[in-house]
């Protein structure tokens, strides 16, 4: 009987040492992911988040959106973020999240890639507000695409970046370690690629 939701067939591993990391390729049928992409393409209030890099301010190179209970605020790349209210579609998504990675989650970000040259530079979910070992449920919806993971080590990033296909309609489950010892991006591609929807499910612990 798999912890999880779905069978242990469903659910893939990977042999990253110190990360634990299962994908279901297939967790949403493809007319329901079909349906759920352009719903929330319309639904969510998209926006272009600010981000710091190297000292300076600019433009993320995506759309994006930050959803969750009221307490959830999030703090990233120096800039604070207060959750819009739930959809209802995000807001049934969570609960199946929730179910199938035996998690709780009061949050989403949402991020809107609407071609290949739309990105994520590499990163850790290491906010002390995640705790020090986060699940975080990351939902992929529309165009395939690349997602890359590396060792924080830096004897290490040179030698080692896996690569892990996200299919339409797929869910990935990081938990563990793997956010203390590894980051992760999504770099962009010359070759053609339509819209994809990025929706990774979190627990904040609530500021006091």
């Amino acid at each position: 009987m798999s912890l999880f939701g779905g069978s242990p067939a469903e659910w893939q591993s990977f042999s990253l040492p110190g990360a634990d990391l299962r994908l279901l390729p297939q967790w949403l049928a493809a007319a329901e992911a079909d349906a759920l992409l352009e719903e929330l393409r319309r639904s969510i209030p998209w926006e272009v988040h600010r981000i710091r890099i190297f000292g300076h301010e600019v433009d993320s190179p995506r759309l994006s959106c930050w959803v969750g209970d009221p307490d959830a605020t999030y703090v990233y790349s120096r800039t604070r973020f207060e959750p819009r209210p739930w959809t209802d579609a995000l807001a049934d998504l969570r609960q199946r999240a929730e179910q199938a990675c035996d998690a709780r989650f009061n949050s989403v970000l949402a991020n809107l890639y609407r071609d290949g040259q739309d990105a994520m530079g590499w990163h850790s979910d290491d906010e002390p507000e995640l705790g020090p070992r986060p699940v975080i449920a990351s939902v992929s919806l529309g165009a395939e695409r690349r997602f890359c993971l590396r060792p924080r080590a830096k004897d290490a990033v040179r030698r080692s970046v896996q690569g892990i296909e996200l299919p339409h309609g797929s869910l990935l489950r990081m938990a563990g370690e793997t956010q203390r010892h590894y980051q992760h991006a999504l770099p962009r591609t010359k070759a053609p690629a339509g819209p994809r929807i990025n929706l990774t499910f979190r627990w904040i612990a609530p500021r006091r």
